[in-house]
């Protein structure tokens, strides 16, 4: 007797969707499949219908690490030590015309 196992067995893919060239991927949201070709797949049935989109990503939601938005304070602090990452620290010279 063959064991079936549902879609929620399998792993979590987050789908990303660049609509147009230039423009950034975008998450589109999530499914569930067993491997990254049949995701892709998923994906493209999935999110890109009406031919929206020219590029998709999937990614396996273990492989991702984000930060909190609880932690946003403590966690962007250390930015603000170090003015040298900001355009405004930066003089420009006289005979700079164009950057």
């Amino acid at each position: 007797m063959s064991e079936t196992h549902s879609s929620t067995d399998w792993p979590l893919w987050e789908v990303f969707v660049r609509s147009r060239r230039g423009l950034a991927h975008t998450h589109a949201g999530s499914l569930h499949a067993p491997d990254a070709e049949l995701a892709l797949r998923n994906a493209r049935d999935l999110y890109t219908r009406r031919g929206e989109g020219v590029s998709l990503w999937v990614v396996p939601s273990s492989a991702i690490t984000a930060s909190s938005p609880d932690e946003k304070d403590p966690f962007f602090e250390p930015a603000a030590d170090k003015p040298y990452r900001h355009p405004t620290f930066y003089e420009i010279p006289e005979g700079v015309k164009h950057l």
